[in-house]
């Protein structure tokens, strides 16, 4: 039985929606911390002739994003420089790319990777689903506000402009926060929602599916989830993969997805970034750095579960390198 099928425990488990923990991660505070003697590391490493690249990973991956700030912020008035902009000058690639976002704030870090998935030619939908789909009302709104202090404008206005159609009207909602935060469930609503539906008729109602996937409390919709599996016989998740393609089918399975569980839907993430001839860099340096505080640990124990293997195994096969070395720093070694 996969992960996706295993509807027993549903009820009763955690989701990293809606528990606001940082006790599954893999990057804590430093007990011994030291804001000055991190300045000074730092400026070692870029100052001198050629940059440390150990020192730059032991600082930024052995912190937690509050210490880097206070790092980032001394920092800036030692040097009169800022610390990404040093970044930015003396590392370069994939390797920038992760340092940079490490010395980042997280709703900084998830706005900037929205923007870059709008501006151009062509959106990158992939991340945006991945972005909305799994993120807490409280980060969707942190991110909000982070793009309308970046951009001037709200982050809906240039959604609104970039997609479109059934995937447009769901992403939406979800970056609206139209989703209720409560954390309890009405079996009965639940009934109701799959009853007016029509369960013969979801199959071609887009419009139905969205607005029970996307403006549901997440422990509503895993009561919704386990209610259509004992009225249909098999799972929501089948029905939209069998019934509807392309970017929406991509969107729904990720919401219901990360409804069932936020740390294995990163696993396939993560092994899919890792699949085949190439490596998606941009995926894997997103994924570690903005859940290394949160469920990381759930995330690696997930992606054994799923493949047989560990993620430090894999990325060590995958990645190299100073990039290399810093993703297996914020990853850990397995127990």
């Amino acid at each position: 039985m996969s992960v996706w099928d295993d509807l027993d425990l549903l009820l009763d488990s955690p989701s990293s929606i809606t528990v606001n923990s940082n006790t599954r991660g893999t990057v804590k505070d430093k007990t011994d911390f030291k804001v000055e003697e991190d300045v000074s590391a730092l400026r070692k490493a870029v100052e001198g002739l050629g940059t440390t690249e150990k020192t730059l990973i032991e600082v930024l991956t052995q912190r937690s994003n509050f210490q880097r700030q206070l790092v980032a912020k001394a920092y800036e008035k030692a040097t009169g420089r800022t610390l990404v902009a040093d970044l930015e000058g003396d590392t370069h690639g994939d390797f920038e790319d992760l340092l940079v976002a490490l010395a980042t704030p997280p709703d900084v870090y998830d706005c900037q990777e929205v923007i870059r998935a709008i501006k151009g030619a062509g959106t990158t939908e992939s991340t945006l689903t991945e972005i909305f789909a799994s993120r807490s009302n409280r980060q969707i709104k942190a991110l909000s506000e982070a793009y309308l202090a970046e951009c001037g404008r709200s982050v809906i206005h240039d959604l609104q402009s970039e997609v479109s159609g059934d995937y447009g009207k769901a992403l939406l909602i979800l970056a609206e926060v139209l989703r209720p935060s409560m954390n309890f469930c009405d079996r009965q609503e639940a009934k109701i929602d799959l009853y007016e539906a029509g369960e013969k008729k979801w199959g071609t109602d887009e419009a139905k599916f969205i607005d029970i996937l996307c403006h549901r409390s997440v422990p509503q919709l895993r009561q919704t989830l386990v209610e259509y599996k004992s009225m249909s016989k098999k799972t929501l998740q089948e029905s939209i993969e069998s019934e509807m393609s392309g970017t929406l089918q991509d969107l729904l399975v990720a919401v219901v997805k990360c409804v069932k569980n936020v740390p294995a839907y990163f696993a396939e993430r993560l092994f899919s970034a890792m699949k085949g001839a190439g490596t998606t860099e941009s995926v894997l340096t997103r994924i570690l750095v903005s859940r290394a505080e949160i469920d990381l640990s759930d995330i690696k124990a997930e992606y054994k579960k799923l493949f047989g293997f560990t993620l430090y195994s894999r990325l060590e096969s995958e990645v190299s390198g100073s990039y290399g070395d810093a993703l297996k720093r914020l990853c850990g070694q397995d127990d």
